[in-house]
């Protein structure tokens, strides 16, 4: 198994301890210290992936520089993502999987203790449905070619505020389930949050089924 591949497993099964954690009311604290490290890892699979590839030509550093904008940096790490998409496509599929089954988690669960709205989640649910369908039609995020779908869905701020949204709100909502924090900021949190998958969501749906005819 790739490590890339073993991260993408380790931060989906986390996420299941954490929601128990949750549940039971464990320290808040250690409980958002665990979902920031399992979100972290959804970036750190990524880096796996681009170092094996390139054989350990991009190191972290490269690697976080592209990331920040080096072009030049950027440039190389964008075609071996490329190379990881044609040789090795259930890897990228492996790492959506891991990110649908995470936020569906947390969606659901949230849902489920009646601070998260259904309607919230069943839209959420009805977005990535579609999304995916459309995009699995295109490929990865990485061949995406419209200038909307890269500035909405795979350009690195994006993807970098949707998952600084998702630890924020998830993260608060712990503190208003297991220490009792007032529900308001989570309900803003989560409200941005929201807006944000569903544009992303827009993006997808651009993408796969009118930028490419």
């Amino acid at each position: 198994m790739r490590q890339a591949d073993a991260a993408t497993l380790i931060r989906t099964f986390m996420v299941f301890a954490i929601v128990y954690m949750i549940f039971v009311k464990f320290n808040a604290i250690v409980t958002i210290i665990l979902i920031a490290v399992m979100y972290a890892l959804d970036g750190f699979d990524g880096y796996l992936a681009v170092h094996e590839v390139s054989g350990g030509e991009v190191g972290f550093i490269d690697y976080v520089m592209a990331a920040l904008g080096n072009k030049k940096v950027m440039e190389r790490v964008r075609e071996l993502k490329h190379r990881i998409s044609a040789s090795n496509a259930y890897g990228a599929r492996l790492d959506v999987a891991g990110d649908r089954v995470i936020e569906y988690t947390f969606w659901i669960f949230f849902t489920y203790l009646s601070i998260i709205p259904l309607w919230a989640l069943l839209l959420v649910v009805l977005r990535h449905s579609f999304a995916d369908a459309f995009m699995a039609a295109r490929g990865t995020s990485s061949k995406m070619k419209s200038r909307f779908a890269i500035a909405v869905y795979s350009s690195n701020v994006s993807r970098a505020l949707v998952n600084i949204l998702k630890f924020l709100a998830f993260a608060y909502l712990v503190l208003v389930y297991v220490s009792s924090y007032p529900i308001l900021p989570g309900y803003v949190l989560v409200g941005a949050l929201f807006a944000m998958v569903m544009l992303r969501g827009a993006a997808e749906i651009y993408e796969g089924a009118i930028a490419q005819h």
